[in-house]
């Protein structure tokens, strides 16, 4: 229990510095073809339109975990909020994605809230395979891609 409420409390929190333009930062994050390149290459559609849903599959290991997406909030060129969730499986998260102006380029910060606990039993929902696949996602893929559009 006590790390369900630390989770909870204590959302995971990834920040990136890129030097590329804030309409260029928000493309990859917010566009099917540019997502797919950096994220998840199975998304089947995406709109960053308030309501809009979506669901796709990835494997781990042994298991299918069926993401579950709703577009909560949409502040262009600034914010994308969804609802995550996984299609059989107790719990509910919020991702924010934030777009900012910075001197050089635009930065993005992920922040990934749990507001109802997902099971702990399961490797793939800890706090620390999160943290670590928003790392992967933000700081590699995602910097690498951007990268990419610099040259």
């Amino acid at each position: 229990m006590e790390e369900n409420i630390s989770q909870k409390m204590n959302p995971v929190v990834v920040q990136q510095s890129f030097h590329v333009s804030i309409s260029q930062l928000w493309k990859a994050i917010s566009e099917l073809e540019q997502m797919k390149h950096w994220f998840f290459e199975n998304i089947e559609a995406f709109s960053a339109e308030v309501g809009f849903e979506t669901q796709f599959n990835v494997k781990s290991g042994e298991r299918d975990f069926r993401h579950l997406w709703k577009i909560t909030e949409v502040i262009p060129l600034e914010k994308i909020v969804y609802s995550w969730k996984y299609e059989g499986y107790e719990g509910e998260s919020f991702v924010s994605f934030e777009t900012f102006i910075t001197e050089g380029g635009s930065s993005l910060r992920v922040s990934h809230v749990v507001t109802n606990s997902f099971p702990q039993s399961i490797p793939e929902f800890t706090r620390e395979s999160c943290q670590g696949g928003w790392e992967y996602f933000i700081n590699n893929r995602l910097k690498n891609f951007m990268d990419d559009k610099m040259l």
